[in-house]
């Protein structure tokens, strides 16, 4: 079943989407694609609940967040404090080098 949505833009928006061909389906996948970069966390809200907060912390102490060297987001990794009751559930080997082995 389909339903009819609409919001509100601003000049400019309404300016650049005036030559897009089928607006529809562009704003269609735009949505969908925000979606599916969404924080599973805040589902992106951007605020952690209080519950979710203790979660986060529970499992930061054995992790930590990095600048990725190739790409430059920001990943997860475990540190040496990794441990099955972090809330991780995988195990990780730390070769010499210090690079993570799953």
């Amino acid at each position: 079943m389909s339903e009819v949505i609409t919001f509100k833009v601003d000049g400019e928006l309404r300016e650049a989407l005036k030559n897009v061909r089928n607006r529809s389906e562009f704003i269609r996948s735009a949505l969908m694609a925000a979606l599916d970069g969404t924080c599973p966390l805040c589902r992106g809200t951007g605020t952690l609940t209080p519950h979710q907060m203790e979660h986060w912390m529970t499992f930061s102490r054995g992790h930590e967040v990095r600048e990725c060297g190739d790409c430059h987001g920001l990943v997860i990794e475990c540190t040496e404090n990794c441990q099955s009751t972090s809330g991780c559930g995988s195990t990780h080997d730390k070769s010499r080098n210090g690079e993570l082995k799953p």
